[in-house]
């Protein structure tokens, strides 16, 4: 039977804690254990030393590689951080730091994320059908870089700063998105199906923000940042091959979209070398 971790219901009333820290609560470092050394495996509730049998039902091994993880995750915290291999699933609702310097495997959230969803990722997949808080796919407080490979798809909207500094990958967000995406982006593809938030790639240097929705009936043009340069105006050989990659993931803005274009093109940030591109579909 795959490993399950029920959160407790602690009803009635709120749970008896603030946050959990879920850090090492992975596929590969549970393995084979039984229910009964699962049950003793350290976590931190609200700072303090606590195991994490103190908090979820268990059943079954992680033998296969699969966590599955049931209820209500929000106050939940690193969840999938440093995932390497195996798979996390969530029925519900995460919290901060989910998937944070992922190397390899998947996380798929059925739920909402919190702020800092898979920052730092290197490599793997990351899934939230629902909504994700500020910095999805970006960078951690203090770091050079933000997410260097893998791929991360938010269903519905972000908040702001999603994809700062990013170096490689693909980023998708199904819904609307907040201010400055892609902020300082270093390369890679950020994908925003809804409205965008003010100075999209503000401050980038290579890279792609692809903007779906810029030229819907009686949509406002978003506010690019005053340092780039509107370029031409042409069908990038690329876009349809990704429109169909975003449309097997189920981005409903994708398959309506005309990939073949024409799409307008703007070069920027020109204070940072104005090598980056923000794309957009051409008005008609």
């Amino acid at each position: 039977m795959p490993l399950e971790l029920s959160i407790r219901d602690w009803t009635p009333g709120p749970p008896p804690f603030g946050s959990l820290d879920f850090s090492g609560v992975l596929p590969d470092r549970l393995g084979a254990a039984t229910a009964a050394e699962i049950s003793r495996f350290p976590v931190a509730c609200d700072g303090r030393p606590a195991h994490l049998g103190d908090f979820v039902t268990i059943a079954g091994t992680a033998a296969d590689g699969v966590l599955h993880c049931r209820g209500d995750f929000s106050r939940v915290h690193f969840l999938g951080a440093g995932l390497s291999s195996g798979e996390i699933q969530v029925s519900g609702s995460v919290g901060r730091h989910a998937g944070e310097q992922m190397t390899g495997g998947r996380l798929c959230v059925g739920g909402s994320a919190g702020d800092w969803l898979a920052c730092g990722l290197a490599g793997g997949e990351v899934s939230v059908r629902g909504a994700a808080g500020d910095n999805a796919a970006a960078c951690l407080p203090g770091a050079r870089r933000g997410m260097t490979g893998g791929s991360v798809f938010v269903g519905s909207g972000v908040g702001h700063l999603a994809g700062s500094r990013m170096r490689r990958g693909l980023l998708v967000v199904g819904g609307d998105c907040g201010e400055a995406a892609g902020f300082e982006l270093l390369a890679g593809t950020v994908v925003i199906a809804g409205r965008t938030g003010r100075f999209p790639g503000l401050g980038m240097r290579r890279g792609s923000v692809i903007l779906l929705a810029a030229a819907e009936a009686g949509a406002s043009p978003p506010l690019l940042p005053p340092n780039f340069q509107r370029g031409t105006v042409w069908s990038p050989a690329f876009l349809p091959l990704l429109g169909r990659h975003l449309a097997g993931m189920g981005v409903a803005a994708a398959a309506a979209c005309d990939w073949a274009g024409p799409w307008q093109q703007w070069h920027g940030d020109a204070l940072c070398g104005g090598r980056g591109e923000i794309l957009m579909p051409a008005r008609r």
